[in-house]
């Protein structure tokens, strides 16, 4: 945890990353410029679907939105008549062969994102192998895949590029991982089409997204409560996510008194983790909540949020998506 703080105080808050980072951040950066140069040239194969590809993805670790925009945009696809579906890396689970999910996926088989996002109604593949997953929801009568994390999974050919900014932490320090959070270089943002910053304030060229969430949901019995309503006590809040900071934020700006519980992102959660041995109620995110439903107890609460976006964003994207 310490090594993590300091790497966290080097890329967001003006610390110095330790020595040993700055070599394998060059390592890091020459394997990435190879990495695309033999997809270029085509010594390793991109593989391109009949149907048109939407990829989600970002430039930094961590979270950035990445899910909820990903829910936003097969919604809205499907809103406008076509059938999106949406193929996964499935991180945090256990498959590993191209897998069409079911009615009740197993977040510790298919991993939690995944999980959430078949929650929404949308078709959802899980695999390494993200053509051979897409493949099944060609099958399943998509007419649309839109891959959840793929920008920097090039052996799926794509037709728009979408990056999430975090409109708080930007791109950090700038640099490469490990110095900074990078996954590619900055210049990576002028090839992708749409640009999306995840709350601040969104630069030129970039489409505003807030992430909105007005009420706690019980994980046992679906009681709806509005957030306010946990302001008189303090709560425990726990978050298994990139960004666990972002959830704590939001509960506070409810005038919830927060008890935080960070954990790594896509942690596989065990009842005694979340026996805090009082009867305060215990909030959590959406993405972590498929995860505890099994052993929930009663005073266990679920915040779903879902992402805004302008409708200006939504009908470039299907203007580019009519292009193909």
């Amino acid at each position: 945890m310490a090594l993590l703080d300091t790497l966290a105080s080097a890329w967001y808050g003006g610390g110095r990353a330790p020595w040993w980072t700055w070599p394998l951040a060059a390592l890091y950066g020459g394997v990435i410029r190879l990495r695309r140069t033999l997809y270029r040239i085509g010594w390793l194969r991109r593989e391109r679907l009949p149907v048109p590809v939407v990829v989600i993805g970002n430039l930094t670790a961590g979270g950035t939105g990445k899910t909820p925009l990903t829910i936003a945009v097969a919604t809205s696809l499907r809103e406008h008549g076509f059938r999106p579906g949406v193929v996964s890396r499935g991180h945090g689970g256990t498959q590993r062969e191209p897998l069409l999910l079911g009615d009740a996926p197993d977040p510790q088989q298919v991993g939690d994102e995944p999980c959430l996002i078949r929650a929404s109604g949308v078709p959802v593949a899980v695999g390494r192998d993200r053509p051979a997953a897409a493949r099944l929801l060609l099958q399943a009568g998509c007419d649309v895949v839109v891959a959840d994390d793929g920008l920097q999974h090039y052996a799926l050919a794509r037709d728009v590029e979408i990056c999430v900014i975090d409109g708080v932490r930007r791109f950090g320090n700038g640099h490469l991982l490990p110095v900074g959070p990078l996954r590619e270089p900055l210049g990576r943002l002028r090839g992708v089409d749409l640009r999306v910053c995840n709350g601040g304030d969104a630069e030129a060229g970039e489409y505003l997204m807030q992430l909105r969430g007005e009420e706690a949901v019980a994980l046992q019995g679906g009681e709806r409560r509005a957030l306010g309503s946990f302001a008189a006590q303090p709560v425990h809040a726990v978050a298994a996510i990139g960004n666990p900071q972002r959830f704590f934020d939001s509960l506070r700006a409810c005038g919830i008194e927060v008890i935080e519980h960070a954990f790594a992102d896509h942690h596989a959660f065990s009842a005694a983790e979340l026996d805090f041995a009082d009867d305060r109620p215990l909030l959590m995110t959406d993405k972590d909540a498929v995860k505890c439903q099994s052993f929930a107890q009663p005073n266990w609460w679920r915040v779903p949020v879902r992402a805004e976006l302008p409708p200006a964003f939504h009908a470039a994207l299907r203007e580019r998506l009519a292009r193909q």
